[in-house]
């Protein structure tokens, strides 16, 4: 190969590198675009003081299962969402308004006196099994949130109070009154 030859080949090679970064950095400018754009939308807050339907409405609540509540499940199952101060960051906040979604689609304590007497006691069963299995509150909530932790003791009291709840309406309504149907029973299932 002649040395012109060779010259041409390193800056072609050259050519062909500076190319490859002008590329990525248009791609990076492109993308530091989209995430300050972003920061603008921001979805709707889990704000409301609306208790009407509140759980506790309708069955007593004692002090010792609020704390539990307010700080292991209040976040993602209630009306009214403390966030934290990331928030407000994009694409954090979308992420975070689709959990507190999907956690008031499975149970809601503030819209739980809304619900019919089987989804009650359905949703009373589902809660005692997720804490005895340790599936609530979610390993992602607790890595941040240390102290939404449930000791067993805390559990125990939790499951209890469901429970007692639950021979309520046992004591109080007729048995096939509090069963889920088989329709809505796979409905109950999705949500």
């Amino acid at each position: 190969m002649s040395n012109l030859s060779k010259k041409t080949s390193q800056r072609l090679k050259k050519f062909k590198t500076s190319q490859k970064n002008i590329m990525l950095k248009k791609i990076l400018i492109g993308l530091l675009v989209i995430l300050v754009a972003i920061q603008f939308i921001r979805p709707a807050k889990n704000n409301s003081a609306d208790i009407t339907k509140d759980i506790s409405t309708l069955y007593p609540m004692p002090d010792s299962v609020k704390v539990i509540v307010n700080k292991a499940c209040a976040d993602c199952h209630t009306n009214n969402t403390k966030y934290p101060f990331y928030a407000t960051i994009q694409p954090i906040s979308f992420w975070l308004a689709d959990h507190v979604n999907d956690g008031k689609r499975h149970f809601n304590f503030n819209e739980f006196a809304g619900y019919r007497l089987a989804k009650q006691n359905h949703k009373l069963e589902e809660v005692i099994e997720q804490i005895k299995e340790g599936e609530m509150p979610l390993p992602s909530y607790t890595i941040i949130h240390t102290e939404a932790k449930l000791t067993e003791a805390e559990k125990e009291t939790l499951t209890k109070w469901c429970q007692n709840i639950m021979d309520t309406l046992k004591a109080n309504y007729p048995a096939d009154s509090l069963v889920l149907k088989k329709s809505t029973q796979t409905q109950a299932a999705t949500q």
